[in-house]
């Protein structure tokens, strides 16, 4: 029993290093403070309004749009596709089990509707999603 024990840590151990150890993805020219200045400059100003509103509802609306950026980042990156629904041929991502208690996908309907009234097309829904979690956990923090 202890050499299984021994067996599985040292299993999950390699698998963290790996995790740790992989490809760097961060490459400098990804989201950041001011990112939409020119685009569409009232980008953050609009999520931060919409958030604190939600927040001063909720304000465990700041886990669970934190969580819910974590469930669309972990698997195959930023890519906001744990806010699609599911199509005809298949199932969703926030339909997969580990996704059925995430919460907070109004939140991030209204953000992205107030910011495509001032600048329709520009911010990504990925953006906005890790924007809302920027702001959820600030918002709370302080």
């Amino acid at each position: 029993m202890a050499v299984q024990t021994r067996v599985v840590s040292i299993f999950f151990i390699q698998l963290v290093l790996l995790a740790v150890s992989g490809p760097n993805r961060a490459n400098g020219a990804g989201l950041r403070t001011g990112y939409y200045d020119e685009s569409c400059p009232d980008a953050e100003t609009i999520a931060l309004k919409t958030i604190r509103k939600a927040i001063s509802k909720d304000v465990t609306l700041a886990a669970a749009l934190l969580r819910l950026h974590f469930h669309d980042c972990f698997v195959r990156g930023c890519e906001a596709s744990v806010l699609l629904d599911a199509a005809e041929e298949g199932d969703a991502e926030k339909d997969a089990s580990p996704n059925f208690s995430l919460r907070g996908y109004d939140v991030i309907d209204d953000v992205k509707s107030a910011i495509e009234k001032s600048c329709p097309g520009v911010v990504s829904c990925a953006d906005i999603l890790a924007l809302a979690a920027r702001d959820a956990v600030r918002l709370v923090m302080f």
